[in-house]
């Protein structure tokens, strides 16, 4: 067998059905968030990043900044080794402290990012609890779904956001030791879970309750806890997992919950046990983006407004988009290859850069451009886009093609 003959025909197929995952080659610069270089072959140029997940900017605040900065000075770059074998540093230590108030929860644990912190929690618990079953949100994300299936553990999955089909099988279940798995803020159709009444149904039931605020923590709740703070509903939750490198703009996740479930996976959990840990800086920086966003609204609010200009903006011009109570703006255009050609449009006539998202990461017949305005977008910014959006959406072609 050729193996690479194999690959270059598996890529090529992928390419010819417009799935195939182009990365824009990127220089940010601290200080012009959403500016960036784009780097290609040829040259470069200035553009203007719309699909960025630092959604408020404080990868590049001078705080956060100023953070790192001091802690590389005092600690060095990396973190020595594993948490148990010399990586353990009081950086990380205050960090989860910091993370455990943030959620009103007893303890937390660190990890080396939002996919690890799912994928580790949910094997581990699934195949250490016994006579576990799962029950998992048909639209968890990919680190959820493979956390859950490396368990071993039996598993059902439910219509998404569907309270009465959760009730259904969380009673067919029996007395079986149960687990709910699902979301707040979903992040390609940027849907919220009705979290209340999820919980109503988990507490009937018994069942344990995880949490994915990845995309809500810094973003909802008076101090950025997520969407189960800005509900009232955290101390309800079992186990919340986060990210640090969506809006507190860093790298990293993490779980919270009772020092109990803690340990219990800081103890059996290979994701966390045999992997190298966070640098100190990464600690340090992260802490103080989360700090400074339990006091600061206004980076949250500056947000909010240019997500409403956008979207007011794209209701004057007729473009499509899914409604939602987030901060994602998903344009659908529900063709992998249009969508390509509209992003490349957007990238080399207006410097506009937004990432199509194409299958697998959305189903076939719904990709789309997903937009997230950020405080530091300007004005200016949002009306050049629905202009740029606009002047494409009345060329004849791609009307029909999105129609």
């Amino acid at each position: 067998m050729s193996f690479d003959s194999f690959f270059k025909d598996q890529l090529d197929q992928l390419k010819q059905d417009g799935n195939y995952r182009y990365f824009a080659d990127l220089e940010r610069s601290a200080g012009k968030f959403p500016r960036a270089t784009n780097h290609f072959d040829g040259g470069t140029r200035d553009v203007t990043v719309w699909c960025s997940n630092d959604y408020l900017g404080m990868g590049q605040h001078p705080k956060v900044i100023a953070a790192m900065q001091e802690a590389v000075g005092r600690c060095g770059t990396g973190a020595g080794g594993t948490r148990n074998i010399s990586g353990t540093n009081h950086d990380h230590l205050l960090l989860e402290r910091e993370l455990a108030d943030l959620h009103g929860k007893d303890a937390a644990l660190l990890f080396t990012s939002g996919y690890v912190s799912n994928w580790t929690t949910l094997t581990t618990l699934g195949a250490k609890i016994p006579d576990i079953v799962i029950l998992s949100d048909s639209e968890n994300h990919a680190s959820m779904i493979e956390g859950i299936r490396h368990s071993k553990a039996d598993k059902m999955i439910w219509a998404h956001n569907d309270v009465e089909d959760l009730d259904r099988k969380l009673a067919a279940c029996g007395d079986r030791p149960k687990l709910v798995a699902f979301e707040s803020v979903y992040s390609m159709d940027g849907d919220i879970a009705p979290m209340a009444e999820i919980l109503d149904v988990c507490e009937k039931h018994g069942a344990l309750t995880y949490l994915d605020e990845v995309h809500a923590v810094g973003m909802y709740g008076p101090h950025g806890g997520g969407i189960s703070e800005r509900e009232g509903l955290a101390h309800r939750v079992d186990i919340i997992e986060g990210t640090l490198g969506k809006a507190f703009g860093c790298v990293g996740g993490y779980i919270t919950g009772s020092e109990a479930i803690c340990d219990f996976v800081r103890s059996f959990g290979s994701g966390f046990i045999f992997t190298t840990a966070l640098p100190p800086a990464v600690a340090a920086a992260a802490r103080t983006s989360i700090m400074h966003l339990k006091t600061s609204e206004v980076e949250r609010l500056g947000q909010r407004a240019q997500v409403a200009r956008l979207r007011a903006g794209l209701d004057r011009a007729g473009i499509p988009y899914l409604q939602n109570d987030s901060h994602i703006v998903p344009v659908m255009i529900k063709d992998a290859v249009k969508t390509k050609m509209l992003a490349d449009y957007l990238m080399d006539v207006f410097g506009i850069y937004v990432q199509p998202i194409n299958y697998p990461t959305v189903p076939k017949g719904t990709e789309r451009l997903r937009f997230t305005p950020s405080p530091l977008h300007t004005d200016a910014d949002v009306d050049y886009l629905v202009a740029a959006l606009t002047e494409l959406w009345n060329q004849c072609a791609l009307s029909r093609a999105v129609a």
